[in-house]
């Protein structure tokens, strides 16, 4: 197939509308947990989006299950997910897919972009993930502007809380799964350029430890120190990880106890566990109920366990690996050399594959410094990534051999 090259060309005219979405985007606060911020940027964006012709829903999200400082069990609303159809019922259908919220809320101190270079933009999620987004859209408007979108069917799906797991919206990504053949997530690409391949799992976990307040001074053997029980708790995880090389622990905050001549009765740590495989995922999910059972047989103390493994691993089978190759070969065409290597990190790729769609999961913009006051994006990569997604849809109908790529069929 002779490279498309007028929507390929129009895509590289884009480059400034490109760059001022990315800034526009990226000036309202996104945070996962501010609604109204989310619903601003949910117009926005979908204001730009409706102009594919699609046909656009506003889901209603369930609200998170989180634990509160106290131990007790709240729910957190969460904001909508944007859902777009065009030509459900075509022979080759696509979903595309990336999350709107960023890490940055609405009380964070960084909250505008600044031009470092003529190539650097840097501000709040310009590259996670507001540039995957005005990607996605511009490689779309690409496809449409060909003769070869009748063909392919796609499904865009944006989500508003993938930066704390995708609470509400992961039954989406295996519900979408189901209805397509492939699946492109605009997760930014590795800072080299490269794609990821397989991505370990990932679980968010509270332990809460309730025990029995005493005086320290006077009856202390009346007591049961939570914040001891709990300090043994993360031993354990700590001996766990030793145990298991390749699983990650990640103690991340804790909190409890108060004056120190009281006994503390509630202590509470949340960490974050990452594993290699789903086999490693059910023997860490095992010690963690033999730690529970251990410390839940002491008199006096209480261990109970939220949370779990939400993210499944995600491993570069076969199916998966032939989408890395065709996208490389896109590369080529491009002038680009595309590798892919294996990563810590989570996205809802991970979900899209556990419920067996092919997906690559990093087509967004190159850039670096996530989840930090340093986080920029790589302009010259807006355009490169949407010309690469572009192809890669340009080629679907005619070229790719069907039967051994697309799953279930053939």
């Amino acid at each position: 197939m002779i490279v498309p090259r007028l929507q390929l060309d129009w895509i590289d005219s884009q480059r400034e509308r490109m760059i001022d979405l990315v800034t526009t985007w990226s000036h309202i606060n996104s945070g996962s947990y501010n609604l109204p911020g989310l619903q601003c940027c949910a117009d926005a964006v979908g204001s730009e989006f409706s102009r594919l012709g699609g046909q656009m829903t506003r889901l209603d999200l369930p609200p998170q299950e989180i634990i509160d400082a106290k131990g007790h069990i709240v729910f957190q609303p969460l904001g909508q997910a944007i859902q777009i159809l065009k030509r459900p019922n075509a022979p080759i259908r696509v979903l595309l897919a990336i999350h709107y919220d960023t890490v940055y809320g609405e009380g964070h101190s960084f909250q505008r972009t600044t031009r470092v270079d003529a190539n650097t933009l840097r501000g709040p999620g310009v590259a996670d993930a507001k540039g995957g987004l005005v990607v996605l859209l511009t490689a779309l408007e690409a496809i449409e502007r060909s003769g070869a979108a009748d063909q392919l069917g796609w499904e865009v799906l944006l989500n508003p809380d993938e930066e704390v797991g995708s609470p509400g919206s992961s039954s989406l990504f295996t519900e979408a799964a189901e209805r397509n053949h492939l699946g492109l997530v605009f997760e930014p690409a590795l800072a080299d350029g490269s794609l990821v391949g397989a991505r370990k799992g990932s679980g968010n976990f509270t332990a809460v430890v309730t025990g029995r307040a005493a005086h320290a001074g006077r009856d202390p053997q009346h007591g049961r120190n939570a914040i001891h029980e709990l300090a043994e708790l993360i031993g354990t995880l700590n001996v766990i990880g030793e145990a298991i090389p390749s699983l990650t622990v990640n103690v991340g905050h804790i909190e409890g106890g108060g004056p120190v001549n009281i006994v503390p009765d509630l202590a509470i740590a949340r960490f974050n566990l990452r594993v290699d495989s789903a086999k490693e995922q059910s023997k860490v999910e095992g010690l963690l109920r033999q730690a529970a059972v251990e410390i839940n047989s002491r008199e006096g103390l209480s261990l109970k366990i939220h949370g779990g493994f939400t993210a499944p691993p995600k491993p570069l089978d076969g199916p998966t690996l032939q989408w890395f190759e065709q996208v490389a070969l896109c590369g080529r065409e491009l002038g680009l050399s595309l590798s892919w290597r294996s990563s810590g990190g989570v996205c809802d790729g991970n979900r899209l594959a556990a419920a067996g769609l092919p997906t690559v999961d990093t087509l967004g913009p190159r850039g670096g410094g996530l989840h930090s006051d340093a986080e920029y994006l790589l302009l010259d990569s807006l355009t490169e990534r949407a010309k690469l997604t572009a192809l890669l849809l340009l080629k679907l109908p005619g070229s790719f051999p069907l039967s051994p790529v697309l799953r279930g069929e053939g």
